[in-house]
């Protein structure tokens, strides 16, 4: 039986995911990891993040499990949610803030152009970006498996990941213009959405997760 950490660093609706994971893999331990020697142990990570990302990073740096978080990313399988996705990348425009830069690439904010509402005739791109949305897969990935293509998810940010390299682009998602809405890259697998908000397909996506063998 596997052991999930949920990384418990004060950031995050970290007892939704862990309801949402243990639905989805009612076989596998939760649990909300507060020390290092608990994110060593475990078999899988799941990094959540809610919030402004300056405070993401601090509070990580302050908890004490920073260093052995990107240790251990690099060891076993990760999932990343939403703001716990932007942090695996270099910088990020929010509080001009430098993260955990286990993916090159930056943070930016929506600043897109004003797009027609039938109703409203033109007007500005709506920011943050809450609701649910399609996400197309860009490439084929084990976290992908029975859920449809352009599923939909539930989302809510303002900012969004633009990686170096495009083959870390697992999923794109369109709002305005197309943005990254999931990256892959090795054991480290991450999204834009909150699958613990996104009804089946987001159980399926972590049911997924906890059965996945990188």
């Amino acid at each position: 039986m596997s052991t999930i950490a949920i990384v418990d660093y004060g950031m995050g609706n970290i007892h939704s995911v862990a309801r949402a994971l243990q639905a989805a893999a009612p076989e596998a331990t939760i649990l909300l990891a507060s020390t290092p020697a608990q994110l060593q142990q475990a078999d899988r990570l799941v990094l959540p993040g809610q919030g402004a990302m300056p405070d993401c990073m601090r509070s990580l740096q302050e908890s004490g499990l920073l260093h052995t978080l990107r240790d251990q990313a690099n060891l076993k399988p990760l999932l990343g949610i939403c703001v716990g996705e932007q942090m695996l990348f270099t910088h990020s425009d929010e509080g001009n803030t430098d993260c955990l830069n286990l993916f090159e690439g930056d943070v930016v904010r929506f600043n897109g152009p004003a797009f027609y509402h039938p109703e409203h005739q033109r007007q500005g791109l709506k920011i943050p970006h809450v609701g649910w949305n399609q996400v197309f897969q860009q490439q084929a990935h084990p976290l992908w498996v029975d859920i449809a293509q352009n599923n939909y998810f539930y989302f809510v940010h303002s900012y969004y990941v633009k990686p170096v390299a495009t083959t870390l682009c697992a999923g794109s998602t369109h709002y305005g213009y197309a943005f990254t809405s999931a990256v892959a890259k090795d054991n480290i697998f991450a999204v834009q959405f909150h699958p613990e908000k996104s009804a089946q397909a987001g159980l399926q996506l972590l049911h997924n997760f906890a059965h996945w063998k990188p």
